[in-house]
Formats: structure tokens, sequence, C-alpha cells
């Protein structure tokens, strides 16, 4: 058989979604992820007046080839919309052998190393009182880790944060729908945050004991000084991770927060290639690999970046908010269910209109998730059901500091 057709879908049931068809000679579909938050045409335009030509006639079997042909045939190299269109024509054509062989697809990534994948929920609050209620609905629920972000006095919207009020659904949505072309702005300081934040997790673990597993996001938003700080401070409250503490395009910098602290790190969530890692992992920098398996070049690339840091002890926590869509997310299950070196993968539930469009096959029990047995990823695009959900252009936020200089968000 060969690739025959190459489609690209843009549907935005509650928020935007890109989704690379591709289909066969002898008409199996496979299904790829390409939604880049806020740079989703990007992608699209990439796909579909550059890459789908170059499948057409090829062989669907020849992923590693294929995989190839689109990271260095074109010679322009990384960056997170090439990425993104890659790990989505990587995501369809495994679906496609997967499907043809009749197993679901981490049967052929080497089968199962656990019985489930543990998940970990958002909980958030504008306050403790509310933080504290959401992260008690989670463990009704089931679940046995919680990232957990609050509000910071002084400051009003900030990144993590549920604006809609307490509640055990986590329905922050950071890409704004815009109507005057611009993304939103808030406001941050860093002092504020620091001081307040260490009493937020002692509270926390004074309500909930020590087995709840606790994770915190620093969103990139702390100097390396801060960042080793920070780390220290926490480190009585035993947090699972804390992730992304300073940016990390300057991987070096993580030096710097390990020397004064055993908090353990997550980082990558930015992040699109294995290069982006080599001193943090070779080094032993980080703990957890934070990478999308939407973002970061496939199945494909993702299997060979884990594999390259469970060499140095390193686990997986791959991102999965709602900016991956179902598609994206069954990837990432069939990943943490077949590696050795699995940590904890992030779960952000979809809405009711988005599970309309993606149909899927992975399950949820008592705190982790099982991609399911159908053959193939497991998730299907109901395309009429997508056509009625036209894109809707939307951004994340612009973060500026008190005074108005922009700051990483």
């Amino acid at each position: 058989m060969t690739i025959e057709l190459v489609d690209v879908n843009i549907t935005s049931p509650g928020r935007n979604f890109v989704t690379l068809k591709i289909t066969t000679s002898d008409g199996i579909v496979g299904w790829g992820d390409a939604t880049l938050n806020g740079r989703e045409l990007a992608v699209a335009s990439y796909l579909s007046d550059h890459v789908a030509s170059m499948l057409i006639g090829r062989d669907e079997d020849r992923i590693e080839d294929t995989w190839q042909y689109l990271y260095r045939g074109p010679y322009w190299r990384r960056g997170p919309v090439t990425m993104a269109a890659i790990a989505a024509v990587d995501m369809a054509l495994w679906d496609i052998k997967a499907k043809k062989a009749g197993m679901p697809l981490y049967q052929l990534l080497g089968g199962a190393s656990r019985e489930g994948v543990r998940v970990y929920a958002h909980a958030s609050g504008t306050d403790y009182a509310a933080l504290k209620n959401a992260i008690t609905g989670y463990e009704e629920l089931g679940y046995t880790a919680v990232r957990v972000q609050t509000g910071v006095p002084g400051l009003g919207q900030i990144y993590g944060v549920s604006s809609s009020g307490p509640g055990v659904r986590y329905d922050y949505e950071p890409a704004k729908r815009v109507e005057n072309g611009r993304p939103s702005e808030e406001r941050w300081d860093t002092r504020n945050y620091l001081n307040h934040m260490p009493g937020i997790f002692s509270q926390i673990r004074e309500d909930f004991g020590t087995d709840l597993r606790i994770l915190h996001d620093g969103h990139h938003r702390m100097t390396p000084i801060e960042a080793a700080r920070f780390a220290k401070d926490i480190e009585p409250y035993d947090l699972f991770w804390l992730e992304d503490c300073t940016p990390g395009e300057d991987q070096s910098a993580l030096r710097l927060v390990r020397q004064h602290s055993t908090t353990p790190l997550a980082i990558g969530e930015v992040f699109n290639s294995v290069y982006d890692y080599q001193t943090l992992i070779t080094e032993r920098l980080i703990d957890y690999v934070r990478s999308a398996v939407t973002h970061t070049g496939g199945i494909t690339a993702m299997k060979k970046l884990l594999d390259f840091a469970a060499i140095y002890g390193i686990r997986s926590g791959i991102h999965g908010p709602t900016d991956i869509s179902p598609v994206g997310m069954a990837a990432a299950l069939h990943l943490d269910l077949a590696i050795h070196n699995f940590g904890i993968q992030e779960y952000m539930p979809h809405n009711e209109k988005t599970l309309e469009v993606f149909q899927t096959s992975f399950t949820f029990d008592k705190g982790f998730l099982h991609p399911g047995e159908q053959p193939g990823l497991g998730v299907e695009l109901d395309e009429e059901a997508a056509a009625g959900y036209e894109y809707t252009k939307a951004y994340l936020p612009v973060n500026r500091l008190l005074d108005g200089t922009v700051h990483d968000w």
C-alpha cells in the first residue's frame, strides 16, 4: 500500500485543534495531532502547503525513513511548527501500522510495562480555601497526584488559576479568544510569589498528609537564583516535582538550582527536540522530561528521547493539557504504558464538545489511565461533527511585571 490522501482538519469545539488525516490506497486511515496553541494555522499551512504533496505515493510502513525525510530533507530543522507537523505525520503512520496489525499501538512498542498510567490532576484556587476544595474533589475521584496552583496576594488573574470559582472540575483555559487580534495581558510579581507559596504547601501537607503527591509549575517565571531559593525553601514539603522553575533555553542555569536543592525538577514542555535536553540529561540536572509527543516530533522521536533519558535515571512526565488533542493524548498514553522509565502523566480531561468530535477509547480508573485495546491509537475524528465548529483565533496571555516590563508567562 501507499499513502493516497493527506488532509488537514481544523476544528474548534471549545478550543482550536489541528488534526492530520492520512489515508492509504487500501482505505486505512491514520490520525495525527498537529495542534500548536496560538499558532495553529502556521502548522496547518506547513502541512497543507509543504508536507502533504511530499507524502503522496510513499510507503506508509516506512515510518523511520519518513521521519528522517521530513526532518533532514527540508534543510531547516527543529522549531515548534516543524516538529508539530512531523509529529502529526508520525502519529498517523503509527496509527495506520497498528491498525494493520490489529493491535493497540503499545503492543508494537514492546507491550505493556505496567497495568495503568498514573496521572495527575490540576487543582487551583484564587485562595487556599478554594484550592483545598479542589484538591478534596480530586481525591474523591481517586487521584493520587495533584498539581497545585493558587492566586498570589496583590495580583489578579495569573497562570494556572481558574477564575470561575472553586469546584472539582479544573476548567482553566489560558488561550483566550480574541476580538482585537491581540492576546490578553496579566501582571506578575515574583517576590510576592516566593513569599506566598511555601505557606500554601505547608497547609496542604497539614490538611492532606504525606501520601498525596504534590506537583507545582513555576512556568518559567523565576531567574536561576530565584528558582534555587524557591526549590530550597519548599524542600520540607516533599514535592513530587517543581516544574519549569526557570526558562529552559539556558540549560546550564539548572546547575545553580541543583547545587542548592534536592527538590525534583521537571522541564521541557516548550522544548521540541532531544538537543534541547542534551546538557540537562547528561548532567542529570532534571528528573522528569516534560515534552509533548505533539510538539517533539511524534512517537518515533519521543521514544528515542525517553530511551536516552532512561540511561541517566530520568523519567517521563509527558505534557498533557487540553491543547493537546485526544489524538496526541492517546499517543502519550501508549508510550507511557510501554516504556520502562515512566514517571507520571499530566491529564486535563477535555470538554464534552471535544469528546463529541474526537471519539476515544482510553479509560480512567482511580487515578490511572489506560489507552484501551482498540487497534491503532484508539481515537477517531468525527469529521462531520468537527465541521460544526469553526476555527476562532485565540492566543495565550502575555505577562508583564507590575512596572510594565514584559516577562515570561
